[in-house]
């Protein structure tokens, strides 16, 4: 039914959210393309993934075009289907935010309760999308065999548990800046072992710095291998990014610095001095941190079988089944949203 289908993607922490659902689609035998632009632009997935450009994407007429991006090219053809490139960490207000609906896109493919009640709400007063919850593509490696690169990950720590920190861009809320050296002093005493990384539009000079604190007792890893360092943590060390709450999926202790909206499953603090603290509560959390985190999980993303990408394919064609109803038109704001991302992207010949 879906013959050709295009995967489309704006930054490079997409890549882990396309990846689980190319080898999907390929293996329900699917034709499948991608196309990256601004700050993914260069990144590739692997064969057979065929890697494509603006005109080939508008020539292949694709039946499906699948954004983990906030937006998506409108003059592709092809149901438009929002898989969302993180979680609602609520660092603006919902319309400004998460649940901000652009008008560019058929179907949402939300990840759990906590997102799917607000957006079928939204759905039932526009009327010009539909909504089927069926878990998050990126995580769906969490959950499945990953060939051993998780151990393979953390195999420099030996018998030491595995502190992992991320952080988000946005720098009123990013916790790179100010732990800096708290965290090196972590690190060089050694009892724990370190995974390091930071958002790809974080500022260079951090990147330097962080990477810098390689050696026996840390390793810096790229966005792309954010699953698999995941798994192979026993902690997160982080601030107000998404990657708290897909750690905290795996029912694994988050340590939060400056959060924007602190909530029960985190240990928020907001003295870099008291790191050693937070971290000793994260390794020994007690009933009440469990049962906050447990909740928390199944409340954004209960699914644990690693066939979030099946739903999402199973979705999107009962999306041109016509199962999940007639949608109504556009409204005017995407056409002219349209005309936007053609000038940004420089295209302004035939499309859908």
């Amino acid at each position: 039914m879906m013959a050709d289908t295009l995967l489309f993607a704006s930054e490079r922490y997409a890549l882990p959210i396309l990846q689980p659902l190319a080898q999907a689609l390929q293996a329900a035998e699917y034709g499948v393309h991608a196309w990256f632009v601004d700050g993914a632009a260069g990144a590739a997935l692997p064969s057979p993934v065929r890697m494509i450009g603006l005109r080939e994407a508008v020539a292949l007429k694709p039946a499906a075009v699948f954004s983990a991006a906030n937006w998506v090219p409108t003059f592709v053809s092809g149901a438009k289907v929002q898989l969302f490139h993180g979680f609602n960490v609520e660092k603006r207000s919902d319309e400004r935010g998460h649940f901000r609906v652009r008008g560019l896109f058929d179907l949402y493919c939300t990840q759990g309760p906590a997102t799917t009640a607000p957006f079928q709400a939204l759905a039932a007063q526009a009327g010009h999308f539909a909504v089927v919850e069926t878990g998050w593509p990126k995580l769906d490696p969490l959950f499945c065999d990953d060939g051993g690169a998780a151990a393979a990950m953390r195999a420099a720590a030996g018998a030491r548990p595995v502190v992992m920190f991320a952080s988000t861009f946005t720098e009123r809320l990013s916790a790179a800046p100010h732990l800096y050296d708290s965290i090196a002093a972590e690190i060089a005493r050694g009892d724990r072992y370190w995974l390091l990384t930071l958002h790809p539009k974080c500022a260079p000079e951090l990147f330097e710095r962080y990477r810098s604190l390689a050696g026996p007792n840390a390793t810096f890893f790229e966005t792309e291998q954010l699953v698999t360092a995941q798994r192979a943590a026993d902690v997160l060390l982080a601030d107000t990014t998404s990657v708290v709450s897909e750690f905290v999926v795996q029912r694994k202790p988050v340590v939060t610095f400056r959060n924007r909206a602190p909530k029960p499953h985190m240990i928020d603090f907001d003295d870099p001095a008291r790191l050693p603290e937070m971290l000793a509560r994260a390794f020994a959390p007690d009933d009440v941190l469990k049962a906050a985190i447990a909740a928390y999980g199944d409340a954004i993303h209960p699914y644990r079988d690693g066939r979030s990408c099946e739903r999402v394919i199973e979705a999107t064609q009962a999306l041109l089944r016509g199962d999940l109803g007639r949608l109504r038109r556009k409204p005017l704001s995407s056409w002219v949203r349209g005309v936007q991302i053609r000038r940004e992207l420089g295209y302004w010949g035939p499309g859908a």
